[in-house]
């Protein structure tokens, strides 16, 4: 593919202007570093240190410079972003956060990343419902749907507390795109666990979702408990997670075929007589989700243009399409 513009995450400090690396639409706006949630296998309190906000003020200045070099989408990214601002101010800060990030002309879309259940509120929900610059798409990562690994883990909700969290938020916001993460042979994880597991991956039916083995990380709790699981059986457990994962967002994905949807354009592909534009729609993140292949274009498209497509056709992964009309890009 040919790649109009490309994207990496953004790894700025804290503070001061940011540099624009991804030369491109999109781009990350890091709006807290460190983390206080110790889960038993995460390194990352250890070596990044206590939940640190970025005041506001600097991130809007920063999200101000970033619309007028070209980046028309932002993505929220920290270790946690669902906390944001309960250090500074001494409270859940983020919607505030998002409306003023949503009056910043230029920008298009804005995605959350990172988003741990148990800190998605109302409030949270009622911007994401009302303010129209912002992606219906959280990530939630929930790791496990067996409480006993979930307890071991230092995780905060029980899979009962998923279950219903994910559950409300669909009701509230019904058009919404959840992503999650999974580790599969955390230490101790039985194959009773691994089961509960999958369930909870056939009753949520997410529309995202990827799974990693664990991974014993030194100087973390986990490295050092009882009961390390052999590589094999890891494996063994991810793959059997994502195969029932890949036969829901096909049965998800087909819901799609003939509705219309907003995307940006990301490239096109170069081999073959006809261009094949390659887009991404809100619910996909750059680099982790799928792609919406665009055929039959009649004219040229360029990269971070808003158009609307009509859904033709989709896969466990990935959906075609074709052009309807070119979004306004006063919108």
């Amino acid at each position: 593919m040919e790649r109009l513009k490309v994207g990496e995450p953004d790894t700025a400090p804290l503070s001061g202007r940011r540099i624009q690396t991804t030369g491109g639409h999109y781009n990350y706006l890091r709006i807290a570093e460190g983390c206080d949630k110790c889960c038993t296998y995460c390194v990352l309190p250890a070596v990044r240190g206590h939940y640190r906000s970025v005041p506001m003020e600097e991130l809007v200045v920063e999200a101000t410079q970033l619309a007028d070099e070209g980046v028309r989408e932002l993505i929220l990214v920290a270790q946690e972003t669902t906390l944001y601002g309960i250090d500074i101010y001494g409270h859940k800060a983020l919607p505030e956060l998002l409306r003023r990030l949503c009056g910043i002309d230029g920008l298009s879309w804005i995605r959350l990343l990172y988003c741990y259940p148990e800190e998605i509120d109302d409030e949270l929900l009622s911007v994401m419902a009302s303010e129209p610059k912002l992606c219906h798409y959280l990530d939630i990562p929930v790791q496990s749907g067996a409480d006993a690994v979930l307890k071991r883990m230092g995780r905060r909700t029980t899979s009962a507390e998923i279950r219903d969290k994910i559950r409300h938020i669909r009701e509230r916001i019904p058009d919404i795109c959840i992503r999650t993460t999974l580790i599969t042979g955390f230490p101790g994880e039985t194959a009773e666990d691994h089961r509960q597991t999958m369930e909870l991956v056939s009753d949520l039916r997410f529309d995202r979702l990827g799974v990693f083995t664990y991974s014993q990380e030194e100087g973390t709790p986990a490295a050092e408990m009882p009961g390390q699981i052999s590589e094999s059986i890891k494996r063994r457990r991810r793959d059997a997670i994502m195969r029932r994962q890949q036969r829901i967002s096909r049965e998800t994905g087909a819901g799609f075929v003939g509705r219309s949807l907003t995307a940006f354009i990301e490239g096109r592909l170069t081999d073959g007589d006809e261009p094949v534009y390659v887009a991404r729609t809100y619910r996909d993140a750059p680099d982790v989700d799928g792609q919406l292949f665009i055929e039959d274009v009649p004219y040229e498209l360029y990269s971070g243009q808003l158009v609307r497509v009509r859904i033709t056709g989709a896969d466990e992964y990935d959906m075609t399409g074709v052009m309807e009309e070119e979004e306004d890009e006063s919108a």
